[in-house]
């Protein structure tokens, strides 16, 4: 296959896993707005493509570190880029079908590693924008865990004299604007790591000399990951609202909000996170602050399970794929 023409067989496919990434990740900012009927179904959604799509104009710092921080584009190719997709979009699909929120950041960010590593071993590897991305991926669940119990407790003592049912009808009414948040950060975050996907694959082909996020770029991603989310994901809608704790509106606000906070902050650094874990890790702590009771933990110990193998897996079924790729469009 021409070098061109597999440039664009790679941007297509990266444009297919941000559209997957999209429907994937639907949950992440809807979820809780949907469970506790702050919105309906067809609202949340139309709400969450909109603020995606905006999010994912506002920057392009996390494409950057996406792009360049993982391995230098000039020493990759594009069937490795290609294989590296493969393999996030494997994976992807898998815990979808399973109904497991796991993250397509560590899919993506593990379908990289492994295909650069079947490609020409961990010395190619660039450590120190891995350490970066790695402490981001690390640090924000536990911020999550942590900045939503005490926001929680916050909440509860900010209102301690109002009744619950009229403090739940109150949250129910807000909550809509932290639905918004969190979907217009969950798409200032996510979509750029197709960009920075795509803006390497341009400097790998020769087609782009520096490493900088072209305008066609962004309004694709941005597109696409809209389009992904208004094909909604409902096995994950559940898993995420309901499955680990029985939420209400108070608790949908205080979990949304803590999420939209420290994604927002990521992004402003240009750290790629993961958005499935910081909302799952915000409604535990949220949850814990309540009563230890409240989450259930089981189906909690089940999505740590998916979060643990997430990256590696990813990582295996990208040198997999690599090595069944070249054998087609060479190395």
């Amino acid at each position: 296959m021409p070098s061109s023409a597999l440039i664009y067989t790679v941007i297509g496919a990266a444009l297919i896993f941000d559209y997957i990434n999209g429907f994937h990740d639907t949950a992440n900012a809807i979820a809780t707005s949907v469970l506790t009927r702050a919105l309906s179904i067809p609202m949340a959604i139309l709400m969450a493509s909109g603020l995606n799509f905006l999010g994912a104009i506002l920057s392009t710092a996390v494409a950057h570190t996406i792009g360049k921080g993982i391995v230098a584009p000039e020493t990759v190719t594009e069937t490795v880029i290609l294989a590296a997709i493969v393999g996030a979009i494997g994976w992807n699909l898998l815990t979808w079908w399973r109904g497991l929120p796991s993250s397509s950041s560590h899919a993506l960010i593990g379908g990289v590693i492994g295909a650069v590593v079947a490609f020409k071993g961990f010395s190619a590897l660039n450590y120190q924008g891995l350490i970066k991305i790695f402490s981001a991926l690390i640090i924000s669940p536990i911020m999550g865990l942590i900045v939503g119990y005490f926001f929680m407790v916050g909440v509860y003592w900010l209102f301690r004299k109002s009744r619950p049912d009229k403090l739940n009808r109150w949250f129910k009414r807000i909550q809509v604007v932290s639905a918004g948040f969190m979907a217009l950060t969950h798409g200032s975050n996510d979509a750029q790591k197709t960009m920075g996907i795509i803006t390497l694959t341009l400097v790998a082909g020769g087609m782009l000399d520096t490493f900088v996020v072209p305008l066609w770029v962004i309004i694709a991603c941005a597109t696409a990951m809209a389009l992904g989310t208004a094909a909604g994901g409902w096995r994950i809608i559940r898993t995420v609202g309901k499955k680990i704790m029985g939420l209400r509106p108070v608790h949908g606000f205080a979990s949304e909000t803590t999420a939209a906070i420290i994604i927002s902050t990521a992004t402003a650094l240009g750290a790629p996170v993961s958005t499935t874990h910081v909302i799952s890790s915000s409604i535990m702590g949220v949850g814990s602050s309540q009563n230890i009771h409240a989450i259930r933990w089981g189906v909690a110990r089940n999505i740590g399970l998916a979060w643990i193998f997430t990256l590696p897996c990813s990582a295996i079924m990208a040198g997999i794929s690599y090595l069944g790729l070249r054998m087609v469009f060479g190395n």
